[in-house]
C-alpha cells in the first residue's frame, strides 16, 4: 500500500499544516484564515502532496453549512424579522449595483461578451460567507451592528444564487427553460420550505426531548448533526443551496431550549471543517492559470475588490450607517465567494464562456479571498466611537445579566427575584423535566450540562456579569466554580452552598457570595416559631439577627484558620450565642456544631 497517496495521508498533512499554520499566522497578526490557506497552497500547488483539491473543496463546504446553522441559532424569527429591510433592500441594491458595475467592466474590457460579463459581473457581486463571518466571529463583531449588518448581506447573497443559476440556461445558446418546468422547480422549493418550517414546529423539539430523556449523549451530537444535513440536503434537492437549509433549520431551532446543547454539539464539527474549507481553497488554487495570467490577475483582482468595496461602503452610508461602520463592511466583504466557483463551473458547463475563462474567474476570486483577512486587518486602526451603551446594546439577544446554572426550587425564587428586578437571566439546566416545566412560564432556559466549558461558551458566559451557580450537589457546584475561575476569570460567581463546610470551601476558593441552601429558611422558620409561643415580633427578630452575626463571625475566623481547623470546630462542642431573653426562654442557637449543619 502506498501511504503517500492514501486518505490517512492526506489527512495527517492538512492536519499537521493547520497545526502549524494557524498559530503561527495568528501570532504574526494575519488570522488563522489566511494561515490555512498558505498550508494548502505549500501542501497543494507547491509540494504537489495533495492532488484533488476540488473534491476536498466539495466536502469541506459542509463547514459553511453548519456555520449558517450556527448563526440560525442566533437569530430568532422576530429578530431576522426586524432586519428584514437590510436583507431585502440593502442586500438587493448590494447585489445588483455591484453585478452591473462588474458586468460593465467585464464588457467593455473585452474579457467577455454581453451573456459572459452578466456571470462574471454577478458572479463577483457574490462575497465569501465563511471567510466574512469567520473574520468577524475571530474579531467578536458578529452582534456589533456593522457585523449584523454585514452578515444581512450575506444572507441575500446566499439567495440570490438561486435565479443567477436559473439565468444560466436563458444567455446559454441553447432552448431557454420550459416555463411549466420552472414553475414546477419553483412549486418545489416552496413545498420544501414548507415541510422545513412544519418539521421544525412540531418534530424537532419533541424528537430532541426524547433524546434528552435517554441521557445518550452520542446520541445528541448524532440528532444535532442529522437535523443540520437533512434540512442541508433536503432544500439541495429542491433546487436551493445546502447553507439556505442548514440557516432555516436553525432559526427554526432559535427558540428551543436545546438551542445552547446544540450550539455545543456542531461548534467542533463547524471549526475543522471549515478549517478545511480554507486549505481546500489553497488546494485549488491554479498556479498555472495564474502564471499564464498573472497580468490580468494582478489588475482584475484589485479593481474588482476596490469596485466592490466602495459601492458597498456608498450603499451603507445610504442605509444610515456611520463612516466607520461602513468602511468596516467594505473591507469585510470585497472578496469573491465560495457560490462564485459554483456559477462559473455551471457557465462554463452551459457553453457561456470557456473552461479556462472559469478557470481564470476562479483564481481571481480565489487570490481575492487570500487578500481579505489583509484588508479587515485594517480595521483595527479604526478606533470605536461608539459609547458604553451601544456596545451593551450590541450584545442584545446574545446573553443576560446573569447566567444561572441549575434550575431547582432555590433557583427558581432566586430567579424570580431577579426578574422582579427587571433583569435578564439565562438559566441551562441538565434536566429536561425542568426545562420543559420552566419554559412553559416563560422563563428563559436551555438544556444543557453546565459543567461543559463550550456549553458557557454558548450561553454566553464570556458576556454576563454574574454567574448564579445554583445547582444542589456540591460536587457540581465546585467544578463549575473551578471551571468558571480557570477560563473566565473576570467573571463573578454567587454560589449556592450545601453545607458549612461547603462555605468554607466556596470562601477560599474566592467566590463572590456563597449562601446555605436552608441558613436562612432555617432562621425565619425558628423566628415565626417563636412568635407563636408568645415571643413578640422584635424580640424573635433580635434573636435571629444575633445568630446571623455570631455565625458570620465564627465562619470569619474558620475561614482565617483554614477549612481543617474550621471542619474540627464543626464536629466540636456547639457554640452558643449569649441570651437575649430570660434565661427560660434561652434562644437555642448556635448548633450548627453539629454535622448536619445546614
Amino acid at each position: 500500500m502506498s501511504y503517500t497517496h492514501s486518505a490517512y495521508y492526506e489527512v495527517l498533512l492538512m492536519l499537521g499544516g493547520a497545526l502549524l499554520a494557524a498559530p503561527l499566522f495568528k501570532r504574526l497578526g494575519l488570522g488563522t484564515i489566511l494561515g490555512y490557506l498558505a498550508a494548502g497552497v505549500v501542501i497543494g500547488p507547491l509540494l504537489h502532496q495533495i492532488r484533488d483539491g476540488e473534491e476536498i473543496l466539495n466536502v469541506s463546504e459542509l463547514g459553511v453549512v453548519f456555520l449558517l446553522f450556527l448563526i440560525g441559532l442566533e437569530l430568532k424569527p422576530s429578530r431576522l424579522w426586524s432586519m428584514r429591510h437590510d436583507i431585502f433592500i440593502l442586500g438587493i441594491a448590494q447585489v445588483a449595483a455591484t453585478g452591473c458595475a462588474l458586468a460593465g467592466l467585464a464588457w467593455l474590457s473585452g474579457l467577455a461578451d454581453a451573456p459572459g460579463a452578466l456571470i462574471v459581473g454577478f458572479g463577483l457581486a457574490l462575497s465569501s460567507t465563511a471567510f466574512a463571518l469567520q473574520i468577524l466571529d475571530e474579531s467578536g463583531d458578529t452582534n456589533r451592528p456593522y457585523g449584523r449588518r454585514a452578515f444581512s448581506l450575506l444572507l441575500l447573497q446566499d439567495l440570490a444564487i438561486v435565479p443567477l443559476l436559473a439565468l444560466i440556461p436563458l444567455l446559454a445558446e441553447q432552448a431557454p427553460q420550459d416555463p411549466t418546468t420552472a414553475f414546477e422547480d419553483f412549486l418545489i422549493a416552496v413545498a420544501a420550505i414548507a415541510a422545513l418550517l412544519v418539521a421544525g414546529r412540531y418534530l424537532l423539539n419533541p424528537l430532541f426531548q426524547v433524546i434528552a430523556r435517554t441521557g445518550a449523549r452520542e446520541a445528541m451530537i448524532a440528532a444535532a448533526l442529522f437535523v443540520v444535513l437533512a434540512a442541508a440536503t433536503l432544500l439541495q434537492m429542491a433546487g436551493l443551496s445546502m447553507a439556505m437549509g442548514a440557516f432555516l433549520a436553525g432559526v427554526l431551532l432559535a427558540d428551543s431550549s436545546y438551542r445552547h446543547e446544540l450550539q455545543a454539539d456542531v461548534e467542533p464539527f463547524r471549526g475543522i471543517l471549515l478549517a478545511l474549507f480554507f486549505m481546500a481553497v489553497g488546494l485549488s488554487l491554479h498556479v498555472d492559470v495564474i502564471l499564464s495570467s498573472w497580468a490580468i490577475i494582478l489588475v482584475a483582482t484589485p479593481v474588482m475588490m476596490v469596485v466592490k468595496g466602495t459601492l458597498i461602503y456608498g450603499l451603507c452610508r445610504l442605509a444610515g450607517s456611520p463612516h466607520r461602520d461602513a468602511l468596516r463592511i467594505a473591507l469585510v466583504l470585497p472578496q469573491g465567494g465560495e457560490f462564485g466557483f459554483v456559477l462559473f463551473t455551471a457557465a462554463a458547463g452551459g457553453g457561456i464562456f470557456p473552461q479556462s475563462f472559469a478557470s481564470l474567474l476562479i483564481a481571481i476570486v480565489t487570490v481575492s479571498m487570500a487578500l481579505t483577512p489583509l484588508a479587515a486587518g485594517l480595521t483595527r486602526f479604526l478606533r470605536s466611537e461608539e459609547t458604553r451603551e451601544e456596545m451593551e446594546e450590541d450584545f442584545d439577544g446574545a446573553g443576560a445579566d446573569v447566567l444561572m446554572i441549575g434550575f431547582s426550587r432555590f433557583g427558581q425564587i432566586a430567579a424570580q427575584v431577579l426578574l422582579a428586578g427587571g433583569r435578564e437571566v439565562t438559566v441551562i439546566d441538565s434536566s429536561t423535566e425542568r426545562v420543559r416545566q420552566a419554559a412553559n412560564f416563560g422563563f428563559r432556559i436551555y438544556f444543557g450540562d453546565g459543567t461543559r466549558k463550550d456549553v458557557l461558551n454558548a450561553a454566553g458566559i464570556e458576556r454576563v456579569r454574574i454567574v448564579a451557580v445554583c445547582t444542589h450537589r456540591k460536587e457540581t457546584t465546585d467544578r463549575i466554580v473551578d471551571l468558571v475561575q480557570a477560563e473566565y476569570p473576570n467573571a463573578e460567581i454567587f454560589a449556592r452552598s450545601y453545607d458549612r463546610i461547603h462555605t468554607l470551601s466556596l470562601r477560599a476558593r474566592g467566590v463572590g457570595y456563597e449562601i446555605r441552601e436552608t441558613f436562612e429558611s432555617g432562621l425565619l422558620f425558628g423566628r415565626k416559631t417563636l412568635e407563636a409561643l408568645e415571643h413578640d415580633e422584635e424580640s424573635a427578630q433580635a434573636i435571629a439577627d444575633d445568630i446571623r452575626r455570631r455565625d458570620e463571625a465564627r465562619l470569619e475566623l474558620q475561614a482565617a484558620e483554614g477549612i481543617s481547623a474550621g471542619r474540627h470546630m464543626l464536629h466540636s462542642s456547639p457554640v452558643r450565642p449569649e441570651p437575649l431573653l430570660k434565661p427560660k426562654r434561652k434562644a437555642q442557637a448556635g448548633l450548627e456544631g453539629e454535622k448536619a449543619a445546614p
